[in-house]
Order: structure tokens, then sequence, then C-alpha cells
């Protein structure tokens, strides 16, 4: 192994006060949690908030205590890099995406892989749960997106969905629908029963969709497209709302999500190396944090605490904790 310079101490740089009603109170970093030795993937709370996962590149899982930050469980079975990561909604299990083309189920508890879902002919890249848990959506490089009933491991949905390496794929609230993103520059709508599309919301070919999420309330979609840019999307009335920018982003599909604990925030990682938060409704920038040595790629927000989690590529391997004074 090589020496490397000494990083420097994080720091958490605050811009703009927030317009929401509190007054916006800075985060700062708490902790650095080292145990993977690859780029680390993704990171996400778990629902209760009694946890926090984050995986990796070398392979594994790892389950942390997000009370005190201490490492639990190392989860061990995917024999490739790990891209994404979900909980289900009681926080009992993982389900996990990998370069080894399957989808796993994880117990959380004891450790075990307790279904291994396969049928993806190249890199799954993303995963979700739907909020009854009873149903797994996943995105490929093979360009499907399958819907996987996890309780017998059967896909009952193969959709041909894009024409190029999908990005991202999550439910809504009620599960009745299913957003998709691609590389090949659309998000897409569809019908979880039926596997029909309802709507495409970008179909521009370029730049290139790296991330689409439903909005707690699944009123909206935040987009994210590879030319420095989240947008926030009524996809009912097809128009955009918000415009959040600062960040840079045009390589990876870096994760963005909802922070709403202590005001509306958009969290959002970056290739500069930093965490953005956002205003939602100002979509006016009120803070960038600081520390990481390479791109930040995934943000995760605790349920019910000030508290944000990051995760770093393979020049940082590490994953953050920032939180805010009381």
């Amino acid at each position: 192994m090589t020496a490397t310079a000494k990083p420097q101490e994080p720091m958490a740089t605050s811009t703009t006060s927030s317009t929401n009603t509190q007054p916006y109170k800075p985060y700062r970093h708490f902790k650095t949690l080292t145990a993977h030795n690859r780029a680390v993937s993704c990171v996400k709370f778990s629902n209760d908030g009694t946890l926090l996962a984050s995986a990796s590149l070398d392979k594994t899982l790892i389950i942390w205590s997000s009370a005190n930050l201490s490492l639990l469980h190392r989860l061990i079975g995917h024999s490739e890099g790990i891209s994404d990561l979900a909980w289900s909604s009681d926080s009992h299990y993982i389900c996990s995406a990998s370069d080894d083309r399957t989808i796993r189920i994880w117990d959380v508890i004891g450790g075990d892989c307790v279904k291994t879902l396969r049928g993806h002919s190249h890199v799954v890249f993303c995963v979700n749960f739907n909020p009854q848990s009873n149903l797994i959506v996943s995105g490929s490089f093979d360009e499907t997106v399958r819907v996987w009933e996890v309780k017998t491991g059967t896909c009952i949905h193969v959709i041909k969905a894009h024409t190029m390496p999908v990005t991202s794929v999550h439910f809504n609230r009620d599960s009745s629908l299913i957003v998709s993103s691609s590389h090949d520059g659309s998000c897409k709508i569809w019908d979880t029963n039926s596997g029909a599309i309802l709507k495409t919301l970008i179909d521009d070919k370029l730049p290139a969709v790296s991330f689409a999420k439903f909005s707690p309330n699944g009123k909206f979609i935040l987009v994210a497209t590879l030319n420095d840019t989240l947008k926030l999307w009524n996809y009912a009335a097809g128009k955009f709302l918000r415009i959040f920018s600062g960040h840079v982003n045009r390589v990876y599909c870096i994760t963005s999500t909802f922070s709403v604990t202590n005001g509306t925030y958009i969290v959002g990682g970056s290739e500069d190396r930093c965490v953005y938060l956002w205003d939602l409704k100002q979509k006016n920038l009120i803070q960038k944090l600081e520390g990481h040595t390479d791109t930040v790629i995934s943000v995760t927000c605790h349920p019910t605490e000030n508290k944000i989690a990051s995760a770093g590529l393979d020049g940082d391997r590490t994953v953050r904790i920032w939180v805010q004074d009381s």
C-alpha cells in the first residue's frame, strides 16, 4: 500500500440562511466510518432509524448501529461489487443489487441471505422494496426493469424499459407506480400491476438521467441528469417546479434525497467531493459539507433525527456522519 497525504479535517460551510419556518442550523462532521476497502456505493438508514447500511464494491454490506455507529454485521455472499441496497419497511430485511447479476435478500438480525433473485442478464444496478415490502423492483444494464414477488422470489414482470442501462427504480407511496431512469435520457412511470408504461417524463436523449425518486408524499419526482442539475417534477401536471444547481454531476449516478426532520431540504452528493443541501421551497443552496476525498456518490437522511450519512468512491472509501446541534 502506498502512502497517501492526510486528508484535510472535514468541515461544513454554510452559504445562506434557510427560508423554512425554523432558523437553519448548520450540519457539522460528527464521525467517519472506515470499514470498506473499496468504494462505498450506497448508504441508507433503516426506516425505523435504528440502523445504517452501507454497500461497497468490495462485495460486502455492512450494518451499523445508528445510535453509536458501531459495526454490527458484515454481510458476505455476492461474488462481485454491490451498487445499491434498500430496506424493507419493518427494517428487518435488506435487498442488494450486484454486478454478479443477482439481487439478494438478507435477514438483518441474523446476517443471513434468505433469497437470491436471478434473471437479469447483466449488472444489476438499482433496487428497491415497495412500501408494503411484498415486492422488489430492480433495474439493470440489460436495459430492463423487473418486478419480483418477495415471498416466492418469482419475477412477475420483465419490462423492456429503456434502450440503455437503467440507473434507478423507485415505488411511489402506495406501490401503484414505479419510476425508472436511464442513460438513454428518459425517465418513465410504469403501472406496477400490469407493467404498462403510463408516462414518459423526459425523452430528450441527452443528457442521461442518472437518478429519479418519488417525494415522500408521492406527488413529485426528484430527477437528476448528468449536466449538474436536479429537478423537482410535478408528474401529474407534467411541469418542472424547481431546479437545484451548484453541485457537480456529469459522470456518476449520484443519489439525492429529501430531508424532512427539521424543515424540508434536498440533500445530494457531488463529484466535487461535497454534500449539498438546498431549501426545497426556495431552491437556494443553504450548505455545502466538505471532507470527503472523492466523489460523494450516495446520501441518506435519518427518518427522525437531524443526521445525514454520505458515501465516498474509491479515493475515499468512507461513510461520513453529519449532525445538527440541537
